[in-house]
């Protein structure tokens, strides 16, 4: 995909320049650090690029410090629960300041890996067998419908945090009892060996991919933000008719709960069968993250990169005003 098609379609990019920008960081969820780091990595870019840029930890008094700041417009740079789960998402519109990312919906959706699972399988894309376990059921593993070994998830958090792979029945309860300790509802799902392979979609365009192999067992979070070691393909090393068949999948998923702005979407490729595994609506944007290096190589640069999706940035729920 070239870089020309998609310069061809980023519309205006100065729309906010003489706004009140805030970009929302930190928050409460267990991805608190990393998003720290986005944050900081967003907000020196839009000061490169001219922009009135207040950064603002979103603590449970965000909403008076948004209105003290005098925010105009939002740059959401939160991960995991309160600010990628529709939660910020919900006060924003309220507030009626024109945010960036996706909308209540589309962010609860795929904050909730069961929920944004059915919407998958509604579509007819495809992803490896699951089931759901709510906390305090008895899990019989001869009850599971497929076979061992298992991929034990949080149902609602990201970063990999609580997650367990390559789960045998013997150890099925700690992974359980592992992912409880971050929501009340877990995934087990079908181990798929293979390749961890990313889409980078950017304002409702697939834009390339990425092949992520990490020195440690699986991505986990060191992996992600700490092991210098993983190592990054861009693009992933994929056949023509492969790439195309992974890149449809990566924008129907987006497409299909509705997201919007920049969003990772991560599968899994058992030789020339890819499984959707999630879609990230707020991916990280630190210096090792994967959807702006995706960006990088469509020929878009982190700042222009951040910009775009800025001036994406718009209140989704339309409300008619009252007359007085």
């Amino acid at each position: 995909m070239s870089s020309l098609s998609l310069k061809s379609n980023c519309g205006d990019l100065t729309m906010y320049r003489n706004k009140r920008v805030g970009v929302l960081v930190g928050g409460l969820s267990s991805e608190r650090d990393v998003s720290l780091k986005s944050g900081a990595a967003v907000a020196n870019a839009l000061r490169r690029r001219g922009y009135n840029v207040v950064v603002i930890d979103a603590m449970r008094d965000v909403a008076q410090t948004l209105v003290k700041e005098r925010v105009e417009v939002v740059y959401v740079a939160l991960h995991g629960k309160l600010g990628e789960d529709g939660a910020i998402q919900g006060l924003l519109e309220v507030l009626g300041i024109p945010y960036s990312g996706s909308g209540l919906l589309a962010s609860a959706l795929s904050m909730d890996k069961a929920a944004s699972r059915r919407i998958f399988e509604a579509r007819n894309l495809p992803t490896p067998p699951w089931i759901e376990v709510k906390e305090g059921e008895e899990v019989d593993p001869k009850s599971i419908p497929f076979e061992p070994p298992y991929v034990v998830k949080p149902s609602c958090e990201g970063s990999s945090v609580g997650v367990s792979i390559k789960v045998f029945p013997d150890k099925l309860s700690s992974a359980l009892k592992r992912a409880f300790y971050y929501d009340d509802r877990a995934l087990i799902e079908k181990y798929i060996k293979g390749r961890e392979i990313c889409v980078g979609v950017l304002n409702d365009e697939a834009i390339g991919t990425v092949e992520i192999r990490p020195k440690r067992e699986f991505y986990d979070y060191k992996a992600k933000y700490e092991d210098e070691n993983t190592e990054h393909f861009c693009p992933a090393p994929l056949n023509k008719k492969l790439e195309k068949k992974i890149l449809k999948i990566g924008l129907e998923a987006h497409r299909s709960i509705g997201a919007e702005g920049g969003t990772r979407v991560d599968l899994r490729l058992d030789g020339d069968r890819p499984y959707l595994l999630e879609l990230n609506a707020l991916p990280g944007l630190t210096d090792v993250s994967l959807l702006p290096e995706i960006a990088r190589h469509a020929g878009i640069e982190f700042d222009e990169f951040v910009e775009r999706i800025l001036n994406s940035a718009r209140l989704k729920i339309r409300v008619k005003e009252l007359k007085e």
